[in-house]
C-alpha cells in the first residue's frame, strides 16, 4: 500500500478516479420547483391567516424562480 507520501510525490501511481454518476437534472431541478410551489402555498396562506412573514413568501418565490431558470438550463443541455 503506498503512503500519503508517495502518493503526494508521484500522483501518476494514483487509481483513475470513478466516473461522475449521471443524473437528469430536468428531474432534479423539477422536484425543487414542486417543492418551493409547496412552500409558497402554504407561507401564502400563513400570510393570508396573519401568522407569516413576507419573507418566507418572497425566498418561495425566488426558489421558484431560480428553479425555473435551472429547468430551462438543463433542458438545453440534454
Amino acid at each position: 500500500m503506498p503512503t500519503i507520501r508517495s502518493l503526494l510525490a508521484h500522483p501518476e501511481e494514483r487509481r483513475p478516479s470513478p466516473p461522475a454518476p449521471r443524473a437528469d437534472l430536468f428531474r432534479v431541478f423539477g422536484a425543487g420547483v414542486g417543492m418551493f410551489a409547496v412552500g409558497l402555498v402554504v407561507s401564502l396562506i400563513l400570510l393570508l391567516t396573519g401568522s407569516g412573514s413576507t419573507e418566507t413568501t418572497a425566498i418561495c418565490g425566488a426558489g421558484m424562480v431560480l428553479g425555473g431558470l435551472g429547468l430551462l438550463w438543463a433542458r438545453h443541455r440534454r
